[in-house]
Parts: structure tokens; C-alpha cells; sequence
């Protein structure tokens, strides 16, 4: 199932000379519409057990998020981080046993689809996420485009 969202950014603008809002000013409001998908993922195992310790006990007030942030090598980057659950409807939810997963409604084209695993080496330990979605992808495997 697709939808289209619009999403409504405030950007503010620093203007010197300008009698609005104490001199600061503000510019107008973004619009751009953003397809909706419905998210499937897979957690390895070995990512289960690795969150399970990461959350140590906060599965039902903290989730895990995951979401493509601009930047990087390739053109975005993956972050994860273990949040209090937001209050927002914006965000699609996934459980896997106790661990929930929430991924907002503008990444779901991007992240629909991803593998996250949990590697463990000499070098140190990391989720690594395939994305089938990606055309490319940096050799740090952090970016993608």
C-alpha cells in the first residue's frame, strides 16, 4: 500500500536589519510530498542479543530508531539510536520478541526491505544493515545512495 504524505519544514533564517520576530526573520514553509511504504525488516539473530543487552531492561519505555540521515560518502547515512518512545504517529512500528523498532514514514522507501545484523570482530563489534534499495554503497558501509 503507497500514500503520499506532505511534510512542512520551518526553516529559520538569521536577517539582519529585519523588524520581524526581533530581527531573527523566518522563511516561508517547505512542502514536498513523500511516498509512504509499508517497512518489513529482518533482525539476525545476533542483532536480537546484541539490542537485548544494548536496551538492558528498558524494552518497554525505549525503542530502537532507525532512520537515513543526508550526508556521508554516498548521499545518506543509516542512524540507530535507543530512544524513549516518541509520541508521534509518524513512524511505522515493528517488534520483534520485546525489542520494537520504529522507523519514520520518511525513510520507509529507503529502509523497506533492510537486513540488520550484528557483527563481532578483533577491530570491535557493529550492526551492519544490507539494503537492497541502495544503488551504492561506501566502502565504510555506513553511506548509501
Amino acid at each position: 500500500m503507497t500514500m503520499l504524505v506532505a511534510t512542512v519544514q520551518i526553516q529559520r533564517v538569521l536577517a539582519v536589519d529585519m523588524g520581524i520576530l526581533g530581527g531573527e526573520g523566518f522563511s516561508l514553509p517547505v512542502v514536498s510530498k513523500i511516498d509512504v511504504v509499508d517497512v518489513d525488516i529482518e533482525l539476525t539473530e545476533t542483532a536480537k542479543a546484541a539490542l537485548s543487552a544494548s536496551m538492558s531492561g528498558e524494552e518497554d519505555t525505549h525503542v530502537l530508531l532507525i532512520s537515513a540521515q543526508s550526508g556521508g560518502c554516498s548521499g545518506y547515512m543509516y542512524d540507530m539510536a535507543i530512544v524513549e518512545e516518541p509520541d508521534n504517529s509518524g513512524f511505522q512500528k515493528i517488534q520483534f520478541d520485546r525489542i520494537r523498532i520504529f522507523i519514520h514514514n520518511k525513510d520507509s522507501t529507503m529502509l523497506n526491505g533492510i537486513r540488520v545484523d550484528y557483527k563481532d570482530s578483533l577491530m570491535g563489534g557493529g550492526f551492519q544493515i544490507e539494503n537492497p534499495n541502495a544503488s551504492k554503497s561506501c566502502g565504510c558501509g555506513q553511506s548509501f545512495s
